[in-house]
């Protein structure tokens, strides 16, 4: 058996769509109307269609259950959130450090699905071993292996 992408439903999926190409810079690999995939891999449903799918009526298609998201990750984290506070977006949380050091935001599509933007792991420990932490100390702190943040530091 092979995993293909999360569906997520949508109440409109043009507006979804403009969102994902616009905010998220996503690409749409196919388009079927009622079901678009992108090339990350996941894909947009239109509500109404899907409901008739699977025989469950529209109103019993829940919003915002708040038990899943998307998970996406930016090298250019700031310019995101600039482009981000452009959207009409509502967030879950601002901008926040998790404990292993990546920096995180967490918002709402326009059908109330969560998605999150992370900086990517190599960001992460660049920016800790340009603030001077060397890279024993940085792979402990962002809990990646020394072999990972000697890469990174290879890369600056």
């Amino acid at each position: 058996m092979k995993f293909i992408c999360p569906l997520l439903v949508v109440e409109n999926i043009e507006k979804s769509r403009v969102f994902y190409e616009t905010v998220m810079l996503q690409k749409v690999k196919f388009d079927f109307g009622e079901n678009i995939v992108f090339e990350g891999d996941f894909a947009i449903h239109q509500k109404e269609h899907f409901s008739k799918l699977i025989d469950i009526e529209k109103i019993n298609i829940s919003t915002k259950s708040n038990n899943s998201e998307l998970y996406f990750e930016e090298d250019a984290l700031d310019d995101f959130i600039s482009r981000l506070n452009k959207a009409d977006v509502i967030y879950v949380h601002n901008l926040k450090e998790q404990p292993w050091g990546q920096r995180v935001i967490r918002f709402y599509d326009p059908d109330m699905h969560i998605i999150e933007v992370g900086e990517t792991m190599e960001a992460v420990a660049q920016r800790f071993l340009s603030k001077g932490l060397n890279v024993k100390d940085t792979a402990e702190r962002i809990s990646m292996p020394v072999d990972f943040v000697e890469q990174v530091k290879c890369k600056i």
